[in-house]
């Protein structure tokens, strides 16, 4: 997807949004239709609501409509594979197209050229955000369980009261709501890591692994490249998985990182010098681009 043209990364998402109550409706009805009717009207408000939260979002690019696009969509797929499993007449044409239309606009969702128009929606004059690579051992397992209970914690709660499951659905709406929204906080998070150009040179915004925000100033900067297998630079990629990119500091750069287990609501306050650091961008092409047009030293 790195060749998608601007447009059809700013308007791709929400025109396939925009299509999910006709091609993914008739199997969602289908599903529901045995259901009891407190059941079908909850699950239909439920399934309304999903859709006009997500397609909000997909309209005003920002970092937090961003959040709630990669949570809600692939929970339309989740949806939609539920609906193809408990369909009475057994799965046909309606499951299929709404399990690929759902999928479709999930993988558009979490694509990293439509992550970039999400954050730089939220950017500050001639800022340009490139998001970072979440960090490795969240990726197989953490980020994926925290979505879970998201979105689990958000629904169970309000259908357990409609099948008159009056004590456990409240309880769940009390629990879940919460865990759901310290979820949804977790997830932000990550979508607020970023290396960010800017006319004075560029900044490595990332709390996972920086008590403070890295700026490096062009005059300062001796090269930016991909990363080699052996180098002496300081581990900013936190674990993630693909090319890093190396940054090297005509003198040291003083940084503050953040420890490996800091203490409950601590932070290292021990500065570092470094003559040069890696991280790992969602798109090391475009970050190298974007450094060669700012006229960053890059090879």
């Amino acid at each position: 997807m790195d060749g998608l043209a601007p447009l059809a990364r700013r308007w791709g998402l929400p025109l396939l949004w925009l299509t999910l109550p006709f091609l993914a409706g008739p199997s969602f009805a289908d599903a529901l239709d045995p259901r009891s009717r407190p059941i079908q009207v909850t699950a239909s408000l439920g399934l309304w609501a999903l859709w006009a939260v997500a397609l909000v979002a997909t309209l005003v690019p920002r970092t937090v409509s961003l959040t709630l696009v990669r949570i809600t969509v692939p929970a339309s797929v989740v949806a939609a594979g539920w609906a193809a499993l408990v369909v009475p007449d057994g799965a046909g044409a309606p499951e299929a197209v709404a399990l690929g239309i759902t999928t479709l606009s999930a993988v558009v969702a979490l694509s990293a050229p439509v992550g970039e128009e999400f954050v730089n929606g939220s950017a500050y004059g001639e800022e340009r955000r490139l998001p970072l690579r979440p960090p490795g051992p969240l990726v197989l397992g953490p980020i994926e369980l925290v979505w879970a209970l998201v979105v689990a914690g958000a629904v169970a709660g309000p259908l357990l009261l409609a099948a008159e499951q009056w004590v456990l659905g409240a309880v769940l709406i009390a629990v879940g709501w919460a865990v759901a929204a310290l979820g949804v906080r977790s997830l932000h998070q990550l979508a607020r890591r970023w290396v960010v150009f800017v006319p004075a040179g560029m900044v490595l915004v990332d709390t996972t692994v920086l008590t403070d925000a890295l700026l490096a100033r062009r005059h300062r900067i001796a090269h930016l490249g991909p990363a080699p297998a052996e180098n002496a630079a300081l581990d900013l990629t936190a674990g993630a998985l693909g090319l890093a990119l190396q940054l090297e500091f005509t003198e040291p750069e003083v940084i503050v990182p953040v420890p490996p287990r800091p203490a409950r609501g601590e932070r290292s306050t021990t500065p570092l010098r470094v003559e040069a650091v890696t991280f790992t961008p969602s798109r090391s092409t475009a970050v190298l681009r974007e450094a060669a047009r700012r006229r960053v030293p890059v090879g």
